[in-house]
């Protein structure tokens, strides 16, 4: 696995991630960015993660309407996901997020037909550009979000992943580490978030270590599903900000880095001795 943070892609923002020891970074293009202007700026973005070192792990894109109140296919949504998928291949990157809303003028056996048939297209597009497709597990814009959903949607298209954060599962009062044992083996690119919860409320979504998520058996089920790509640091807190949001950034970093099993890790013998 790559330890790795959401970030800009100036050339700041590469010094920002070297100097923090990270050797991936996650960007997502929303919808409030020109997709085609990243698209165009993907070159020098390229010549930036060479020159510092940093690998872009993942490119996602989340809060666009793809469909409209009637199921139809919005084309410039359409696009702006093939833009960004062009982008990820330039760029080496393997994984490209999105999700899809629910058309609200239609029945849901149509808009699971349409998300099927969407999602297929992408990574039909996608094919031939060493970049896979996942969706992300929020609800921002995405109905395909909770095992429920999945069982449909990616049980009838094999090659579609999981972009996973614990922090939807648990805010939706849900047992993540049940989902990541059940789907864990489509899990394409993984959030580090912490969320938190006093008396039974929402708190705040504090640097992961400093929340109430069980990262131990999370690794456990990451490493034992397969799991070997970027875990993505995003911070969400509308608590830790300046000094102390900078702080809490480099806590989770040193907290998860005992997680992070080496490339090189050289194995002694064939399997540990169990009596």
């Amino acid at each position: 696995m790559k330890l790795g943070i959401i970030n800009g892609w100036s050339e700041d923002n590469f010094k920002y991630v070297r100097s923090k020891g990270l050797s991936c970074v996650e960007y997502c293009v929303n919808h409030n960015h020109d997709s085609a202007q990243f698209l165009a700026d993907a070159p020098q973005i390229k010549a930036l993660s060479e020159k510092y070192g940093v690998f872009i792990g993942s490119i996602g894109r989340w809060g666009m309407e793809r469909l409209d109140e009637n199921g139809g296919i919005i084309p410039q949504a359409l696009q702006d996901d093939k833009n960004l998928i062009d982008a990820a291949s330039l760029l080496g990157c393997p994984v490209y997020n999105c999700g899809i809303n629910k058309a609200e003028g239609i029945s849901l056996f149509k808009n699971y037909e349409i998300a099927i048939s969407y999602f297929k297209d992408l990574i039909q597009y996608a094919k031939g550009k060493n970049v896979k497709i996942a969706i992300y597990n929020c609800d921002w814009s995405n109905f395909i979000c909770t095992p429920e959903q999945w069982d449909v949607v990616l049980g009838a298209i094999p090659e579609l992943g999981i972009k996973y954060d614990t922090s939807h599962c648990i805010n939706r009062g849900d047992d993540y580490l049940k989902e990541m044992r059940d789907w864990g083996d489509r899990i394409y690119h993984f959030h580090l978030k912490g969320t938190m919860y006093v008396a039974g409320e929402y708190y705040d979504d504090p640097p992961a270590g400093l929340d109430d998520t069980k990262w131990p058996p999370v690794f456990n089920l990451l490493y034992t599903k397969g799991y070997n790509d970027m875990v993505s640091i995003e911070p969400h807190s509308g608590k830790w900000k300046g000094a102390r949001g900078e702080w809490g950034i480099d806590f989770t970093i040193n907290f998860i880095k005992p997680f992070i099993m080496p490339d090189d890790y050289a194995k002694s013998g064939d399997t540990p001795f169990m009596p």
